[in-house]
């Protein structure tokens, strides 16, 4: 409690001023009341009349009924000071001072009334402390309210009206302020004691504030008990209890609870509102139940009620949040069907929805729709799409909606500068985000941590470290206090550089600042003294990081896995493995890789290969680093039938290969066609049945140009498993390289394309003229697909080249084919 109120709580008598509305007016009063008001309200110069006209001593008398009368503050304050300057005031007059300036929400001029008060001697009255209350509990002033409730209650025995203890019930759950919860309840349970002597000090809405803040903070059972303690077990007395109560369980996530409320409500009579259903579809939109609540708006629109915008705009949003886009955007048409006028709000829903599943251009057409509808769009409309243009690369169209949203006079903010300054970054254009960076400072809004982060990350990645080092030290000098993944990224960037030992200033840096580097931080340390081999310090790095209660993870582990087995140390790499498994940390796919990857190189093919299985035993899904990891590995030992069968398992788990897989395979064919081309062709085809090697094998024999047999065989395999992308890619590869379109080429896309169901555009992938020589050629490697066919003899593209090479040998001797 401050001194200012604790001064004004020691009265004379110990008994509180009383309110001069309990004290009859006289005749003359009234009559001296009205020629003041009269004079103030028609007179210029009003202080110079009432100064000529009347004695200070008579004023005074009226001057605080003059007061409460006055609705102009400036005016009060100056009548307040004319009739202090003729002589002493008493407390009504002050108090009716303080009424105006609560009205009028002139807080520092009341604590200059209390402090002159104060030094006056000069009690507050009931009424003003009632007022004062009120204006302090309506615009969170809760402290204040708190000390004039303790100035009535403790030092003046008397207490508050109903109007002003629920002003502060309301402020102290609506601010969280002193314990709310707490004082909520000792101010309420007072106000129930004081009304069983008295039927004035609480009433409906003092319990109905108390149930409301209750089950705003998760409470509802303690709020449905205080209903019960009022009006007895099991009857809640209207529909506004009803309401909260269920909107309290939904809230907390108790639909199921709140279902059973609103199925009683109806039983009782009640009639349901618009809030009551609002606050029900917002639950079972948290449970994604559309079912229900579809039930629910036709519910509602029986009784006459049409769904508000806010209840449209949680259906919406949770339709996106559960996965359903689609429905999320014909739930907008239904709403503008419904002569429900979707706000701006609606809109931004729909626009991040989209942005986040990738739709940036549906997004950016109901941007245009909003504004068609004349809704203004703000920050929250075009901060997605900004971000979902910067992840596309369309950088330039980002940087024209910035442009677009200023010059609708929405200023951009952190969190849109931040979108375009990641986007940017994302596609290199590095200088281009730090022309943003400037254009920031510029603008008054300097960047934040975050952005500054993304800038030395784009800067590290650029080998541009000394620049990142420059925007560290402006951080620095603009006292923005970089934190642990601003001193990581710049760790990680020296890393990169080959500058160890700046990697290990910036860290010990970071930790006399304060910084905990975190795991994210010993990482980058830890990945720098690997890459330089160093693993006696990586594993003091990992000590040290244990002592500060920070435990490794997957990404340590892995780390020094891959720098035991850089140094082709596989004994250190599997001791660090052991330690992992044994620290109940599984491994992923990139520890497993790194293992194979090390088997591989020490030509222990074998080995990996038993560790790819424990890997897929484990449910650790290979990536198309570790397929060609392994595929390198047997082509290297000259294992040509294991690669070709790792190639085809890569296939049908639709692991697109890269251009590391094709090198490994076209190098392992070529090094290995002798062995393949003296192996009798019956034992061929008795001991392999691997596409792969069956079609090169066949176009050696033919007398193929190997490399071009050998790109040619990853095609046939690529067509028969449906990746037609990696088909024509690895086949523009082919012909950058010099090689022409052939035969064998062709009948590899014509079964792609027949096997995704096209086969009626087979024409528009060729331009070559086949004669009929070359479309039987394309046959004969086709009917070798259909080998690999489950279930088919003849394929629909054997049928179609057949008959292509009947009618070339009938009608034309050649066929130009669009390819």
């Amino acid at each position: 409690m401050s001194k200012t109120l604790l001064s004004l709580s020691k009265p004379k008598h110990n008994h509180l001023k009383p309110s001069r509305i309990l004290q009859p007016i006289s005749p003359n009063l009234k009559r001296l009341l009205h020629d003041v008001l009269h004079i103030l309200q028609t007179h210029q110069k009003w202080e110079e009349i009432l100064e000529n006209q009347f004695s200070g001593e008579v004023v005074s008398e009226v001057a605080p009924l003059v007061l409460d009368r006055i609705h102009n503050v400036e005016k009060g304050l100056k009548f307040f000071d004319l009739i202090s300057r003729w002589g002493s005031l008493n407390s009504h007059c002050y108090s009716s001072l303080l009424k105006i300036l609560a009205k009028s929400k002139r807080f520092k001029e009341i604590e200059t009334v209390l402090e002159n008060m104060r030094n006056d001697k000069i009690l507050l009255t009931h009424e003003a402390i009632n007022d004062l209350m009120r204006v302090y509990s309506v615009f969170g002033m809760v402290d204040k309210s708190l000390e004039m409730y303790y100035v009535l209650v403790n030092e003046y025995s008397s207490f508050p009206t109903v109007f002003a203890c629920n002003g502060l019930l309301d402020a102290l759950f609506r601010f969280r302020r002193f314990s709310g919860i707490e004082t909520a309840r000792q101010v309420y349970d007072e106000m129930l004691k004081r009304n069983e002597c008295d039927n004035n000090f609480v009433d409906d809405y003092s319990t109905g504030i108390m149930v409301k803040g209750l089950c705003r903070e998760g409470m509802v059972e303690e709020g449905k008990r205080l209903i019960d303690d009022r009006w007895g077990k099991d009857c809640i007395p209207n529909i506004v209890f009803y309401n909260t109560l269920i909107d309290g369980y939904c809230r907390k996530g108790e639909v199921k609870r709140g279902c059973e409320l609103f199925e009683e409500l109806k039983l009782k009579g009640f009639v349901p509102t618009l809030f009551t259903y609002g606050a029900m579809i917002k639950g079972l939109c948290s449970k994604g139940d559309f079912e229900q609540i579809d039930e629910l708006m036709s519910e509602m629109n029986a009784n006459g009620l049409s769904g508000g915008v806010e209840i449209y705009n949680n259906i919406i949003d949770a339709r996106f949040n559960h996965g359903f886009e689609v429905e999320a955007v014909e739930c907008l048409n239904k709403m503008i069907e419904g002569n429900c006028e979707p706000d701006i709000t609606t809109y931004n829903i729909v626009i991040s929805g989209l942005c986040k599943v990738g739709k940036v251009y549906e997004a950016n057409g109901f941007l245009g729709q909003a504004v068609e509808r004349r809704l203004r769009p703000d920050k929250y409309s075009y901060t997605p799409l900004i971000l979902g243009y910067c992840r596309k690369g369309e950088v330039f169209r980002a940087s024209n909606l910035i442009i677009e949203m200023t010059e609708r006079g929405d200023k951009p903010d952190l969190v849109t500068y931040g979108a375009l300054v990641s986007g940017l970054v994302h596609v290199g254009e590095i200088d281009a985000a730090l022309k943003i960076r400037e254009e920031m400072i510029h603008r008054g809004l300097p960047p934040d941590v975050g952005i500054y982060n993304v800038l030395m990350s784009g800067l590290s990645k650029k080998g541009m470290l000394q620049t990142a080092k420059q925007l560290l030290e402006e951080m620095l000098n603009q006292k923005i206090a970089p934190d642990s993944f601003v001193y990581t990224t710049l760790i990680d960037g020296s890393v990169r550089n080959g500058d160890l030992d700046e990697a290990k200033k910036l860290f010990e840096f970071m930790v006399e600042k304060g910084i905990k580097p975190g795991v994210v931080g010993y990482n980058a340390m830890i990945k720098g003294f690997c890459k330089f081999g160093l693993m006696e310090d990586a594993n003091l790095c990992i000590d040290r990081m244990v002592k500060q209660y920070v435990f490794p993870d997957k990404i340590t582990y892995s780390t020094v896995i891959d720098g035991y087995v850089n140094l082709h140390d596989m004994d250190g790499a599997l001791k660090v493995f052991n330690q992992m498994v044994k620290r109940k940390c599984k491994p992923n796919v990139v520890t497993y890789t790194s293992l194979i990857k090390g088997f591989c190189q020490n030509g222990v093919s074998d080995r990996a290969q038993e560790l790819f299985r424990e890997m897929k035993s484990c449910h650790v899904v290979p990536n198309v680093v570790t397929y060609s990891t392994l595929i390198g590995g047997f082509c290297k030992e000259g294992k040509l039938s294991k690669s070709a069968l790792c190639f085809e398992e890569m296939l049908i788990n639709k692991c697109a290969p890269n251009d590391v897989t094709y090198n490994y395979l076209i190098n392992g064919l070529m090094n290995n066609k002798s062995d393949l081309i003296l192996v009798e062709e019956n034992e061929f085809q008795k001991n392999t049945k691997v596409l792969l090697l069956d079609a090169f094998r066949m176009m050696v024999l033919d007398r193929w140009d190997p490399c071009l047999a050998a790109y040619n065989a990853i095609i046939v395999c690529l067509c028969r498993h449906r990746m037609l992308k990696s088909a024509f890619e690895l086949r523009d590869k082919m012909t950058k390289k010099g090689f022409l379109l052939d035969s064998v080429n062709f009948a590899a896309i014509l079964h792609g394309i027949c096997l995704e169901g096209r086969s009626s555009e087979w024409k528009s992938f060729y331009t070559s003229s086949f004669d009929q020589r070359n479309l039987q050629v394309a046959l004969r490697y086709s009917e070798l697909l259909d080998k690999y066919l489950l279930g088919k003899t003849v394929s629909e593209a054997s049928q179609i080249l057949r008959s292509l090479s009947d009618k070339a040998k009938t009608d034309n001797p050649v066929v130009v084919l669009n390819y």
